[in-house]
């Protein structure tokens, strides 16, 4: 795959650094939150504290047993949000936890 601009063994070597590169998770996941603004990239890198999973998994039961009991749509949908976003930090924690 030579552009003509590099002679074939400099283009070789070039196009195997890229597939190494490519293959690289972690640098592929901090290129993408480069591409984010600032906000969201500090959102995004940093971890939830397990005590804030455990308030939004414990206020996601209560939603749950005020939804189930009341038959409120809007309780139902409360708890839906707060669920997934219970899981998401759930998630997230145990990828920290389990990283080596």
């Amino acid at each position: 795959m030579s552009t003509g601009r590099l002679p074939e063994h400099e283009q070789r070597i070039l196009d195997e650094l890229e597939t190494v590169l490519r293959r690289d998770r972690q640098l592929t996941a901090r290129l993408w939150l480069l591409r984010l603004g600032p906000r969201m990239r500090t959102a995004l890198a940093n971890s939830p504290h397990p005590l804030t999973v455990a308030v939004f998994a414990a206020l996601s039961g209560t939603l749950l047993f005020i939804g189930l009991t009341t038959s409120s749509a809007g309780m139902v949908w409360a708890f839906a949000g707060l669920w997934s976003l219970t899981l998401i930090g759930f998630v997230r924690l145990l990828c920290r936890w389990t990283e080596p």
